[in-house]
């Protein structure tokens, strides 16, 4: 991972355009090839990013830009689509680089830990015919918590959370398009599963083509008669 404290502007150009003026950022360059830039504020989301893969290379500025204290220009270009993230250098303040090795993936807490092993055992909740292909399909992003094959054959990926929110999505988005560039998985489509899943979460799932599915952890754990309910 390099990490680089530079004072710059940043363009993103593709399907939407956007602009970050003349600041003190964090740029942050992963081994996966995904760009992200970092300012000291608005909690760990980044202010703008390329994911992965992208190609990044370095050059010297253009005359013009040159003249306006420009040292030296990012351009990050996506493989898969046209974006294009043009970061304008003005003043390095520090740089660093780690290797920090293969990550063994984020160690879940027990009723994720259990609703994966729960949802194995009882994969037809997401549909009659689905079957299970293996828990923890390990990608080179991490895990995916669940991969199955519906009643078609189709292969399907499902994200596992206690509580649903975005960022969720946003990490299934990121296995399906990973997943979906291995000819032998591919068409895959995503499952989003939790106790609870916020509105938000639903709405921005559904833009993605992604489905959700609200999990009864105490249904599955036998230890609620949901017949025996009057509401």
């Amino acid at each position: 991972m390099r990490l680089v404290i530079a004072r710059c502007s940043v363009d993103y150009i593709g399907r939407l355009r956007a602009h970050l003026p003349l600041a003190v950022r964090l740029l942050m360059v992963k081994a996966d090839g995904s760009v992200l830039i970092h300012s000291d504020g608005g909690s760990y989301k980044p202010l703008n990013w390329m994911s992965p893969p992208a190609t990044l290379r370095i050059t010297a500025p253009e005359d013009d830009d040159a003249e306006t204290g420009v040292i030296e220009t990012w351009n990050v270009q996506s493989t898969k689509t046209d974006d294009k993230l043009v970061i304008s250098i003005y003043e390095r303040f520090s740089e660093t680089s780690h290797d920090l090795g293969v990550d063994p993936g984020l160690i879940k807490d027990g009723v994720e830990a259990d609703l994966q092993r729960l949802l194995a055992e009882q994969i037809t909740k997401l549909g009659d015919g689905f079957t299970l292909i293996r828990r923890e399909y390990m990608t080179a992003i991490g895990p995916v918590d669940i991969l199955a094959r519906d009643a078609k054959g189709a292969t399907v990926a499902i994200e596992l959370k206690r509580r649903g929110d975005i960022d969720g999505v946003e990490q299934l988005t990121r296995y399906l398009e990973l997943l979906n560039r291995d000819p032998l998985l591919a068409p895959v489509r995503g499952v989003f599963a939790a106790q609870q899943i916020k509105p938000q979460a639903r709405v921005l799932a559904a833009d993605r083509g992604i489905d959700c599915l609200t999990l009864d952890y105490d249904a599955m754990r036998g230890v609620d008669d949901s017949a025996s309910r009057l509401f």
